[in-house]
């Protein structure tokens, strides 16, 4: 074993003399074989002694990073203690990853499976296996490497443990001839030297120092038929009239170009909108320059200044709820009524109401005094308890059978005249 370390750092050293800065380059679609020897390591509880380890492998790159190998060891070593020979056979199928495929100093891993035979005076014994493991091939020439090995392997039919130490040589062929690249071509001319060459060049006769376009013609970058080089305003929008030197055309001075300008008469000093016109940012029709009022509200009637008329108005709601005879108490089906009337108190905080309670003719005047002004009370107080109306506002007056709205000879007229009353108004300020 000795004599093979020996060897291969032999042919180390002599082809390294030889090959310089050649690199590696591990291309898709290669192959690869070689020779390797090393060291076997059995499991202690094999009762067999380490022992050399050779081996012959067979491979195939897919790209420059994953290749597969085939290889095949035999291990020769004596059984323990009775020195008896043993032979081991290894066939084994790895995937390799190789990291660095373009350098001369290439790691990689491995991991596979495939057979082992232990070869012993009883008989032969073959079983599944499994390895893994990793190496680094170190290239002398593009084709040629020393590399060395590691592998775990494990036999399932016995469970042990082993270990292979290797060193060997690898030699690549299968590699594509690299392409020669032709002589450049002669340099093109320019003949009015301003970067484009004459064949591509559709105006040949530019004078010196203009710039150009890819066509080797004067730029009009904004296409307004004035060249870049002479045109002070290098940006003007498409389709737009310019001046002679290339800027748009202005007649009002409001910052919109003629073309573009629906008020093209626009008195000087006016902020105008996109299109040139002066700008009414609140649609009321007085300009923004004008309107003191610049934020009223569309559809509002505005003065001059552009400012809201006020309009006053007045409004109002009329409360009327009816009772039962000789009953003082709200029916649940006015209580919608009562609380748009608390609703509308609300609103306007500033109007006050009385409250007006009504009898039918039945009964002496004096006991329907008694009970109008209880229908009126009890009108006040839903409002005030339930709504939280203050009681400053309401006031609760009765009239007892005085003031009728209808006769009193019929039950309909009756129920109506059954009553408390109040008509509550305001005066608001509003714009139209």
């Amino acid at each position: 074993m000795r004599h093979f370390y020996l060897l291969v750092a032999a042919v180390f050293i002599i082809v390294s003399a030889f090959c310089g800065d050649a690199f590696a380059e591990i291309e898709a679609g290669t192959f690869s074989a070689g020779p390797a020897a090393g060291w076997y390591v059995f499991e202690d509880g094999q009762d067999i002694h380490n022992g050399p380890v050779y081996g012959l492998s067979f491979g195939y790159n897919y790209t420059g990073n994953i290749g597969v190998e085939g290889t095949f060891n035999f291990v020769q070593a004596d059984a323990a203690p009775s020195d008896d020979n043993v032979q081991v056979y290894i066939y084994r199928i790895e995937g390799l990853y190789h990291f660095m495929p373009d350098s001369k100093f290439v790691p990689y891993v491995a991991v596979g499976g495939g057979a082992i035979t232990l070869d012993d005076n009883s008989g032969g014994d073959t079983g599944a296996m499994m390895n893994y493991g990793a190496g680094v091939k170190f290239f002398l020439s593009e084709s040629f490497a020393v590399r060395s090995d590691v592998r775990h392997i494990i036999d399932f039919d016995d469970s042990n443990n082993n270990f292979a130490l290797t060193a060997g040589l690898t030699f690549l062929f299968g590699k594509k001839e690299k392409a020669i690249a032709p002589p450049p071509a002669p340099a093109p001319l320019d003949s009015d030297g301003d970067g484009v060459y004459d064949d591509m060049d559709r105006c040949p006769d530019t004078p010196s120092g203009f710039s150009v376009d890819s066509d080797g013609c004067q730029k009009d970058g904004d296409g307004d038929g004035v060249y870049d080089d002479m045109d002070q305003c290098p940006n003007t929008p498409r389709g737009v009239s310019v001046d002679s030197v290339g800027c748009p055309k202005d007649s009002d001075g409001d910052g919109v170009y003629d073309d573009m300008d629906q008020c093209p008469k626009t008195p000087p000093g006016l902020t105008v909108d996109s299109v040139g016109c002066p700008k009414d940012s609140d649609g009321d029709g007085v300009y923004d320059d004008m309107d003191k009022c610049p934020d009223t509200l569309m559809g509002i009637k505005v003065d001059k200044d552009g400012c809201p008329v006020p309009i006053k108005e007045k409004v109002s709601i009329e409360l009327n709820v009816e009772f039962e005879f000789d009953k003082a108490e709200i029916k649940s089906a006015y209580h919608d009524h009562l609380q748009k009337v608390a609703n509308f108190l609300k609103t306007y905080p500033d109007t006050k109401a009385v409250i007006e309670g009504h009898t039918d003719g039945i009964g002496t005047d004096s006991y329907n005094m008694r009970l109008s002004g209880r229908r009126a009370e009890s009108v006040r107080k839903y409002l005030v308890e339930k709504y939280d109306v203050p009681v400053g506002r309401l006031e609760a007056k009765g009239f007892g059978e005085s003031v009728p709205v209808a006769g009193n000879d019929t039950d309909e007229g009756r129920q109506r005249n059954r009553r408390v009353v109040a008509v509550i108004s305001t005066i608001v300020t509003k714009y139209k």
